[in-house]
């Protein structure tokens, strides 16, 4: 029987569903040649927002309706955060929580043999929770392996729903990820980059912290970039800045997550740091690394979120000087404390507020790039397309180069960068 994994949301998500993938495949299941037709098919869900639900719901109708024959199976954080509502979706026939992925192909067989659908979602406990022992060996043709150490968040922002998808902190054990990066770097990658649900909360309650993580990637032969998934501010110390800065594998790019430049808006968010202990986070890695990329996530039009609030929030966003930022409107969680707060604002309002802080931050994006024109930078080649190759330098700048030589894809190569445009900078081997 053949199969294909479809995935929604986040680099973790993508991480699990390769996992569930490279099982299939060891258990002798093969995968699908077209991606809208299969014997089976796996949908790892992302429920961040109400709009993920939305397609989810859409993506399983759809399949359903091309693949009426077609055993379906439904995982990842939907079902786990909202498991009272799973026996309305009719059109699946397994259905599986966000911590049993080791019993995927179990639930397969069991429902071939019997033909009875099932719906499986342990809860998260709490207590004596390990961590999921999954490894992942290849990427397709990515240059880049995502490496997941981390998953679970204690955190409990108001607005977010995930630490319901994904239980309390986690993390990999040392000996377990450097394995797994040697196993990436012995078919062909050259850079990984460590991702979780609270990465920088990596090893908390244990012997080891997130720039153990680091190092022990950073000593695997063959592997030429260490690079973070998107980082929490406030642990990002001196002490963590000063380990990473002595490793010149190490990537000075931080995605380092911000949500309001508003003190009002943090304390609604129930974020746990103040915009002026942000902005002195990214000074000492400004000073710590050179040439090193500050991006963020920056959300907009939170109930109870004023003008003046929104003005703090574009000045302090403003006076950062991003690399590049992610904007997006507040969107209600059902399940969370925001939701039933106070004070909403209209989606016309949102989507106003959402279009100035674009404006604002992709000035900022194209300020960054410029600043890049006439460096001379190490450049990871990822892909050839349409006569110019395709790469990123360390800091994460995407770099153009004109040239038809396919030979130096996966290969770091010095290039001139000599222009700068609004999403990318141009450039010319050294």
């Amino acid at each position: 029987m053949n199969f294909n994994v479809v995935t929604l949301g986040c680099k973790v998500n993508q991480y699990e569903s390769e996992s569930m993938r490279e099982d299939m495949l060891k258990n002798g299941f093969s995968q699908a040649e077209n991606k809208d037709f299969a014997d089976i098919f796996i949908i790892n869900t992302c429920t961040v927002t109400s709009v993920s639900d939305a397609k989810n719901r859409k993506l399983i109708r759809r399949i359903r309706r091309n693949n009426p024959h077609a055993v379906i199976v439904l995982t990842g954080c939907m079902p786990q955060a909202f498991p009272d509502e799973m026996k309305q979706f009719h059109e699946c026939d397994i259905i599986l929580g966000n911590k049993q992925r080791a019993a995927l192909i179990p639930s397969i067989e069991k429902y071939l043999s019997q033909k009875t659908p099932f719906i499986d979602i342990p809860v998260h406990d709490n207590s004596g929770f390990e961590y999921e022992n999954i490894t992942v060996s290849s990427f397709g043709e990515h240059t880049r392996a995502f490496i997941k150490i981390e998953d679970g968040c204690n955190r409990f922002c108001s607005y977010c729903i995930i630490p319901y998808a994904r239980g309390r902190v986690r993390s990999k054990p040392l000996a377990d990820l450097k394995k797994e990066i040697v196993s990436v770097a012995a078919n062909g990658y050259r850079e990984v980059v460590l991702v979780g649900i609270n990465l920088s909360a990596y090893g908390l309650g244990e012997e080891f912290d997130l720039a153990d993580a680091v190092e022990a990637a950073c000593s695997v032969e063959g592997i030429e970039r260490v690079r973070l998934g998107s980082i929490e501010p406030e642990q990002m110390d001196e002490r963590m800045t000063k380990r990473l800065a002595a490793q010149p594998k190490f990537c000075p790019q931080f995605h380092l997550s911000l949500q309001s430049g508003c003190d009002n808006t943090l304390k609604a968010m129930n974020r746990h740091y103040t915009a002026a202990e942000y902005a002195q986070i990214v000074d000492r890695l400004r000073n710590s690394f050179e040439n090193a990329s500050i991006t963020t996530d920056v959300m907009v039009g939170f109930a109870g979120e004023t003008e003046e609030d929104f003005a703090e929030s574009m000045a302090f966003v403003k006076s950062i000087g991003f690399a590049k930022v992610h904007v997006f409107p507040y969107s209600r969680r059902r399940g969370t404390k925001a939701a039933d707060a106070p004070d909403q604002l209209s989606p016309a309002v949102k989507e106003q507020r959402a279009k100035q802080m674009i404006q604002l931050t992709g000035d900022s994006r194209r300020e960054f790039l410029s600043s890049q024109t006439g460096l001379t930078e190490e450049v990871l080649f990822e892909r050839l397309r349409h006569g110019y190759l395709e790469g990123y330098t360390k800091n994460y700048t995407p770099v153009h180069v004109v040239s038809a030589d396919a030979s130096l894809c996966s290969r770091v190569c010095r290039v001139k960068l000599t222009g700068a445009y609004d999403d990318y900078c141009e450039g010319e081997l050294v």
